[in-house]
């Protein structure tokens, strides 16, 4: 592998913030610290909490209306690897320094065609696997209280006289 970075495709960027961005802190703290140790992070902009609007769209074609706030935290860390110097960003809910600057990091290493494949290997298809065995475990325990109207039957009466 070359030590050129990647122009990540947007969509592609945008898959695996989002992985990043939803794992739980246990499988973030447990895949992320080795993947990132060997590496020198610089803070651009260290971990702060703050809060962002949530807004929402009744069926989401109407106007946009307030919801309320939800607790974030976000950073930006720098890389410099081989020559080249790349940003990566981390945002997550809630008041986690550490989560972000993981996420950050991660984001990075990413971004570098010499570290790519090892970290989507490693790091983000563990990620994403772990993440859809508890949306399957979830779905399944929400499946045996659902009523499926279309099956039910209408009542048989009988006739008056």
């Amino acid at each position: 592998m070359s030590d050129t970075a990647l122009p990540p495709a947007h969509h592609t960027r945008q898959q695996w913030l989002r992985v990043l961005a939803q794992a739980r802190r246990e499988d973030l703290s447990e895949l992320a610290p080795p993947v990132l140790a060997p590496h020198v992070f610089e803070a651009l902009r260290a971990p702060e909490v703050g809060l962002v609007m949530l807004r929402g769209r009744i069926g989401n074609t109407g106007d946009r209306f307030n919801l309320g706030e939800a607790t974030v935290t976000r950073c930006v860390t720098r890389l410099h690897f081989g020559g080249l110097t790349v940003a990566g960003v981390g945002m997550v809910l809630g008041r986690d320094t550490e989560r972000a600057q993981w996420v950050a990091g991660l984001d990075a290493l990413l971004q570098l065609e010499a570290c790519h494949g090892d970290v989507m290997e490693r790091v983000i298809a563990p990620l994403a696997q772990r993440r859809q065995a508890r949306i399957a475990v979830e779905a399944a325990r929400t499946n045996t209280s659902r009523v499926q109207f279309y099956t039910l039957q209408a009542e048989a009466t009988e006739p008056t006289p």
